[in-house]
């Protein structure tokens, strides 16, 4: 690094007196009392003095650890290109190496770096299994990034076969088959035995995968053990909170205060609140590059204290949630890409609460209330959630300032036919499951000249499925790509729909709302799962029940009866516009209203010592149960007598190994 980031340090006076090993340890003590930089000049000028030592390497191999974090990409790469210069061989450097050009925006010199790594590992130990499957799933990760979703699915595949046992790499690599329609999703190997693939799905993806909420249920409780785990230390004092001021104290924890499908939801509510009830903290924990968009801009505008913890680590966020005294923190993410579960573990509020960015229980011990409204959990549905349940006139709010473009497309330009019925989805692809799809396909060919209209997703995957849709004698044609687009004129293009057409088991949330906003009905299949059950709230609370379908043969009927009977459909489309403005679905400040006083009970509730407690009994017997069902074979929602059908599972296995009673829908249930 002759002239590179050392020279440019002033160099300490510590000589040559400092070993490696007391000058790690001493710059770990500055970084861990926040005196990063003098870790980095300590750094910097031992270097400077040190250039003959034999572990010089390892040094710039830490060095560049200081520079990366804060903020000094360049002068990191330097540092550890020196180090490879010195030690080839050590292979952690190539693949920060790899992190830090990827970050300068070098991902094909990125990708080489990771490559060196799987190359150089002729011989396998320990450290070298750990070397290659983080270098294999870094090229992953860039390639998924890239687009290359099909090359990333086969290093996630090489990776696993390697070590099983990646959690993570497990629920990725789930994740990327269901995004690209790769049916079956589960997909077993010699060496990734389908008990791993089913461990390790995350509890999103298996809201996608299966309508089975008891499986749900456990594989959330097994996420949050496992991935979340048990902090050392959890608060369990909140002083200021404890004051009962006049007003409640709300804290909203979310990655999605910005342009974001949850935060289109959400905007209008920090504006709607009575200041004269609540006291509104948000503490926005999402990408920081996107901090500074139109819509973030205008929730920094209508909350009373605004905190980006983006950087800070959980400890320290915890703390200040905790100063700020909040009595109420909504978890507006739960087990979503940056949502900061390990953070609520530290419990930083007396109360806390599962609304609106995941749809479904947490499982987790520290979730007391979870938000739903009447259809999305009836009561006989509770035993399916470790939260207390409180409800909504309408589980999802909306926002009636959204932005419309002026200007609409034709079917024509966005390459529709002009007097085809159009069947719309712009449901992500991670949605469409084979069950669905293979619906689809029987309401194309009983509706001659209607094509389907879907948010786009890779080449790759726009290929499979028309190749799918070929499969069942469907002219590929038929099938047809909308581009993504701003939301303005994204909105702008559902009026050249005709019918939405929903996915199972996890339905349309806020593309629901979009549609119903432009006047386009939506038909749903409600299942028994949180995620299957919105749509059917949403359709409800619009004013048109009928387009709820009681059962997955009468969600066919119907779709290929208004296929066929335009007139029909357009006098539920003029209803659902002359509603627009009276009714529940868009009713926002009745929203704001209701989820006031629900804070109001949740705080009585601990007033009076009636705080819920999770209940988290049995899941382990739930999850090793409901995990051994093949359930891409079987379509849980269309079995009649779910619970009968858990009990008699239930009951096989209590048959071999005795299950304690009480265990939900077992025994004394």
């Amino acid at each position: 690094m002759s002239g590179g980031v050392v020279e440019a340090l002033p160099a300490l006076p510590i000589g040559r007196s400092l070993g490696v090993v007391d000058l790690i340890r001493a710059a770990e003590k500055l970084r861990s009392a926040g005196e990063s930089a003098a870790a980095e000049q300590l750094y910097a000028g031992w270097v400077a003095t040190n250039r003959d030592d034999p572990l010089l390497y390892a040094v710039l191999f830490n060095f560049s650890v200081i520079l990366s974090d804060s903020g000094q990409i360049d002068a990191a790469r330097q540092c550890l290109e020196q180090a490879i210069a010195l030690n080839p061989d050590f292979l952690p450097l190539h693949i920060n190496l790899g992190r830090t050009l990827e970050r300068l925006g070098a991902v094909g010199q990125a990708i080489g770096q990771w490559t060196v790594v799987t190359g150089k590992l002729a011989q396998i130990d320990g450290a070298g299994v750990g070397y290659k499957t983080t270098a294999l799933n870094q090229i992953a990760r860039a390639l998924e990034a890239a687009g290359q979703d099909e090359t990333a699915e086969d290093m996630l595949r090489r990776s696993l076969e390697i070590d099983c046992h990646q959690r993570e790499v497990a629920q990725h690599f789930t994740a990327l088959r269901q995004r690209t329609c790769t049916w079956p999703v589960i997909a077993p190997q010699e060496r990734i035995p389908r008990a791993m693939l089913m461990a390790g799905i995350s509890p999103l993806s298996a809201a996608a995968f299966t309508d089975d909420p008891l499986l749900h249920l456990a594989m959330a409780w097994h996420y949050n053990a496992e991935d979340v785990g048990t902090p050392e230390v959890a608060h369990e004092a909140w002083p200021v909170a404890e004051r009962g001021e006049e007003r409640l104290r709300i804290g909203y924890l979310s990655s999605d205060l910005r342009e974001h499908a949850v935060g289109y939801l959400m905007a209008e509510v920090p504006e709607l609140h009575d200041r004269t009830k609540v006291e509104i903290f948000a503490y926005y924990c999402g990408p920081v590059p996107a901090a500074h968009d139109g819509l973030n801009r205008r929730y920094l505008a209508s909350v009373d204290h605004w905190l980006d913890i983006s950087q800070m680590d959980d400890a320290t966020a915890a703390a200040r949630i905790v100063a700020d005294g909040i009595q109420i923190l909504v978890d507006v993410n739960g087990y979503t890409r940056e949502g900061r579960t390990k953070l609520l573990a530290l419990r930083p509020a007396p109360i806390i609460v599962n609304w609106l960015g995941y749809p479904g229980t947490t499982g987790s011990p520290y979730h007391h209330y979870i938000v739903a409204d009447d259809w999305i959990v009836p009561e006989d549905h509770e035993v399916y959630y470790s939260e207390k349940v409180l409800r909504l006139p309408c589980y999802q709010p909306n926002d009636r300032k959204r932005v419309v473009d002026g200007n609409p497309p034709t079917r024509t330009s966005v390459g529709l036919p002009e007097d085809a019925f159009v069947y719309c989805c712009f449901n992500g692809t991670h949605k469409i499951t084979r069950f669905t799809f293979e619906r689809w396909m029987k309401i194309l060919a009983a509706v001659p000249g209607s094509v389907l209209w879907l948010l786009t997703g890779t080449d790759a995957t726009n290929e499979r499925l028309r190749r799918h849709a070929a499969g069942f004698g469907i002219a590929p044609e038929r099938i047809v790509f909308a581009a993504k687009m701003a939301n303005a004129f994204h909105l702008a293009r559902y009026r050249l729909a005709d019918l939405f057409l929903d996915t199972t088991p996890y339905g349309a949330h806020t593309t629901a709302s979009d549609a119903l906003w432009m006047g386009v009905p939506v038909l749903t299949v409600s299942g028994r799962s949180f995620a299957s059950r919105v749509c059917g709230s949403l359709i409800r609370s619009a004013g048109l029940p009928e387009l709820v379908a009681t059962s997955i043969d009468d969600y066919v009927a119907t779709a290929i009866a208004y296929g066929r009977d335009r007139a029909a459909l357009a006098a539920l489309a003029e209803r659902l516009v002359a509603g627009r403005d009276t009714c529940v679905l868009f009713d926002t400040p009745l929203l704001v209203r209701s989820l006031e006083d629900l804070y109001a009970t949740m705080w009585a509730d601990r007033r009076a010592g009636r705080l819920p407690v999770p209940d988290l009994d049995g899941l382990a017997v739930h999850l090793e149960v409901g995990a051994g069902v093949d359930h891409e074979a079987i379509e849980i929602q269309a079995i009649p007598d779910y619970r009968g059908w858990w009990r008699e599972r239930l009951a096989r296995r209590h048959r071999f190994r005795p299950i304690p009673p009480g265990t939900r829908l077992f025994a004394s249930r």
